[in-house]
């Protein structure tokens, strides 16, 4: 069966051919909460620039993560999202004093959650299915985020890449899931809309979802997500209702 999203053509699975998993695990930043709303703010701050501040923050963001996991260097995921924001207004030129990094960091932890999600989250619990979040967030800004949003009753395990002070996609960060949920990789169901994140659990072994919300190409790496979708709602689509 294939599956187009824009410009993206992946090889998936048919339905017939997948087991309802047990459950199900979201990645936080980019699939459950919107990293990019941040350019609101950043827009009053610099006009004309936010959305390019926005981009680049996020891109150096995830840069320093893998820096920080490949050289055994850790640092929690709060630190570098204040070092990539640093770096990327001093490339932009933008004139960030300590007042207004506080401020596009406070915005940090209360990200906007996509639309969907509650509509989602509140069908996965009406059906039974446990979900939770594995996330390189640390745990302070996972809580803050969740309480921001109104889902800390519809999420659970909250899992951080801090307690293995390494991120994804290291293995020992997809490990929590099974080892936290008691059933293997593939009876779990991941979902990120971040592609790098989709192919590394799918390496790992999970059931995998990618939300593709910008119609980007799939990864040339000669790996496929199970699923590809645009939408949070294609989670229901492995749960559905009796």
């Amino acid at each position: 069966m294939r599956f187009d999203v824009g410009n993206t053509v992946a090889l998936t699975m048919d339905k017939s051919t997948l087991p309802r998993p047990d459950a199900v695990l979201f990645d936080a930043y980019g699939t459950l909460f919107d990293v990019y709303s941040v350019a609101l703010l950043a827009e009053q701050m610099f006009a004309g620039r936010g959305d390019a501040l926005a981009l680049l923050w996020r891109d150096k963001q995830i840069e320093y993560t893998r820096l920080a996991s490949m050289s055994g260097r850790y640092r929690p995921f709060w630190d570098l999202t204040r070092a990539g924001l640093r770096f990327s207004a001093a490339r932009l030129g933008l004139p960030l004093d300590r007042d207004g990094e506080d401020r596009l960091m406070n915005q940090y932890r209360h990200l906007s959650a996509f639309p969907e999600n509650r509509e989602v989250l509140l069908a996965l619990k009406a059906r039974g299915v446990r979900a939770g979040i594995l996330s390189n967030g640390d745990p302070e800004m996972l809580d803050v985020a969740l309480k921001s949003a109104g889902f800390v009753d519809l999420i659970d395990p909250v899992l951080s890449a801090h307690a293995v002070q390494r991120f994804k996609t290291d293995p020992a960060v997809y490990a929590l899931g099974p080892e936290a949920l008691g059933v293997p990789a593939r009876r779990i169901l991941f979902v990120s809309s971040n592609g790098w994140d989709a192919i590394g659990a799918t390496w790992y072994g999970y059931t995998t979802l990618w939300v593709n919300r910008a119609g980007a190409p799939l990864e040339a790496l000669d790996t496929s997500p199970t699923r590809i979708g645009t939408s949070l709602r294609n989670v229901l689509d492995f749960f559905p209702a009796s």
